[in-house]
């Protein structure tokens, strides 16, 4: 269902045209993740829900993955304005 929007966020994901917000940096840390294990969460990952942001009216997405040692996580996304993927936050469920 989500395939189109999947490749694009793999594609950036691939050129290195995504940023972190601060949230998801500290989250990443707490949950003792590393960089390598939110791009395998896209790049392997399914998008498991699709939400309205209330305030700004944007897509975010949920993608369900795995980390490089097989443990599940999620991340957070959106596309930004300026079209670079935004890593909102990240978590272990």
């Amino acid at each position: 269902m989500f395939d189109r929007i999947l490749k694009v966020m793999r594609d950036k994901i691939r050129k290195r045209q995504y940023i972190m917000t601060i949230h998801a940096e500290e989250e990443m840390d707490n949950e003792c993740l590393t960089i390598y294990d939110i791009e395998r969460c896209i790049l392997t990952g399914k998008i498991t829900e699709r939400q309205k942001d209330r305030i700004t009216a944007e897509w975010k997405y949920r993608i369900n993955g795995k980390t490089i040692a097989g443990g599940e996580v999620e991340v957070i996304t959106k596309i930004s304005p300026t079209g670079k993927l935004v890593i909102i936050t990240v978590y272990v469920p």
